[in-house]
């Protein structure tokens, strides 16, 4: 993690701390979602002719975190982490496309909708192949992004909303390559 990372961090766990500490409402949620684009990562071909093409931020997620409601009801702060995974399957092998990204969003709430964004911070981003894809094992740093997002209030408990994602992800081998891996993706969420 750079020195900007750090300060970026440290900027996000400054202003959620004081947040948190004036909280109407404090809430365990999960969420689960699917995105997709950003730059191939890697183009796989299979022994038996299959090609598949895994990109930067294609995968499905899920996890869990707190969301945090001021007094007004009208700012909230949703801080998690899940688990992110795509997989290129041949007929005997796979290469699966993994990551943690803890994302600290804050949101302007109205009666039935929010928007807003935050930082998310990818760690342990890895591609691993199995069988006939064995020989890919490429490790990626952490990644520091940022995410934006609106969301519909289907109830006070339920979201659906769409959300973008805007991050780097550079290989941790010597000569470094770094791959862009924006993309958009849809995301539903309930607290308890």
């Amino acid at each position: 993690m750079n020195l900007g990372s750090l300060r970026a961090l440290a900027f996000v766990l400054a202003v959620a701390i004081p947040f948190a500490s004036g909280a109407a409402e404090i809430r365990p949620m999960i969420k689960v979602g699917v995105d997709t684009g950003g730059d191939v990562l890697i183009t796989q071909v299979f022994p038996d002719g299959e090609v598949e093409t895994i990109k930067g931020n294609q995968g499905f997620y899920a996890g869990g975190g707190v969301s945090v409601i001021n007094f007004y009801k009208d700012l909230e702060l949703e801080v998690s982490l899940t688990f992110k995974y795509t997989t290129a399957y041949g007929s005997n092998g796979q290469v699966d496309w993994t990551r943690y990204p803890l994302d600290v969003l804050v949101f302007h709430r109205w009666a039935r909708w929010r928007a807003g964004g935050g930082l998310t911070y990818h760690f342990g981003p890895r591609l691993k192949g199995e069988g006939d894809a064995a020989g890919v094992n490429i490790r990626f740093d952490n990644a520091l992004g940022f995410v934006l997002q609106a969301d519909y209030r289907i109830t006070d408990y339920f979201t659906a909303g769409v959300r973008y994602t805007a991050i780097e992800y550079e290989t941790s081998a010597s000569p470094a390559t770094t791959t862009k891996s924006s993309g958009i993706g849809i995301t539903l969420g309930m607290t308890f």
